[in-house]
């Protein structure tokens, strides 16, 4: 089969908020597409932010969208000064160490490292 994930959305309440976070923490950039939606540019994986009231928690059954880093300490304090929320500090795990944080939006995410 040739189906594979290709592309990925999340809500943003605060769509200028979430992106102005990954860009400060991640280098991402954005295209914005209209008032309410901007894709995600370098991010490793095609996608997108949409506005919307609603979160992607793995509280409420969200999926967990989990990034990588050589240098986990550096990406968890490059989360906390633009301006994420750290969930869960840094844990160790089988295979790795990983911290969970929010985006602005609400959203939570993980970093992982070896």
């Amino acid at each position: 089969m040739s189906e594979k994930i290709n592309y990925v959305e999340w809500p943003a309440s605060n769509l200028e908020g979430t992106k102005a976070f990954f860009s400060a923490a991640f280098g991402w950039t954005f295209i914005d597409y209209g008032p309410d939606y901007a894709s995600i540019q370098g991010a490793g994986l095609d996608g997108g932010f949409y506005r919307s009231e609603l979160q992607a928690q793995t509280s409420n059954g969200s999926a967990l969208i989990v990034l990588y880093s050589a240098h986990l300490e550096d990406a968890l304090q490059r989360v906390e000064q633009a301006g994420g929320s750290i969930v869960m500090p840094i844990f160790s795990f089988p295979g790795g160490r990983r911290f969970h944080f929010s985006d602005p939006s609400g959203n939570e995410y993980a970093v992982w490292s070896e």
